[in-house]
């Protein structure tokens, strides 16, 4: 199903139609303030596998990321944060960052790295948001990648669709998406390291 969306102003009925998919173990292709992404309820984890799958990537050797909804969400699935830190994820968030956090155990081994580390984005798109906030809990991120060899992502989402239409259950329209991935920050060992890149600049 291809479902749009308006991405300022999503319909509640819209959200909950794919709130209920997610619940039901749905794999769903949503924007973000960077880049399309595909994702599934977190807990779901034959969904999980499946989108491992579709991006050729081994389950349980691949650390996925996911999204919350705010700040006190995203404290829920990690280990205490120092200050410091914590005063930089509220001034730079909502927005295109992943912080590299430390895990607890509420977040699902299949998810987890190695290092029991997660990496959590509360994207500055709200679709995005507000299906994370009706939902209750976070939701998979997975960017959506091109097969083109220039183009790396796929930036218009009936492109995606017709490429995805057999493999996802909803690709969510919230218009154009971008081409440049979020910045990666790792807050692991205390310390605030850029490790790639991207659409963020932290202030």
């Amino acid at each position: 199903m291809l479902l749009r969306i308006h991405p300022d102003n999503p319909s509640e009925r819209q959200i909950r139609m794919v709130v209920e998919c997610l619940r039901d173990g749905g794999i769903v292709i949503y924007p973000t303030d960077t880049i399309y992404g595909i994702g599934c309820d977190i807990f779901k984890v034959k969904s999980v596998e499946k989108i491992a799958e579709l991006r050729g990537l081994k389950p349980g050797k691949t650390t996925f990321s996911f999204i919350c909804h705010d700040l006190s969400q995203l404290s829920e699935f990690t280990r205490p944060i120092e200050n410091p830190i914590f005063k930089v994820m509220k001034a730079n968030l909502p927005g295109s960052f992943t912080f590299i956090l430390n895990a607890n155990n509420n977040v699902p081994r299949h998810i987890q790295s190695k290092r029991k580390t997660v990496g959590i984005r509360i994207p500055d798109n709200q679709i995005a948001l507000e299906i994370v906030r009706q939902l209750g809990n976070p939701i998979m991120s997975t960017s959506v990648h091109d097969d083109d060899e220039i183009i790396e992502y796929t930036t218009d989402p009936e492109l995606i669709y017709e490429k995805f239409q057999d493999k996802v259950d909803i690709v969510i329209d919230g218009g154009y998406g971008g081409n440049i991935p979020s910045t990666v920050v790792d807050c692991t060992d205390g310390e605030i390291v850029v490790i790639r890149e991207g659409k963020g600049e932290l202030v």
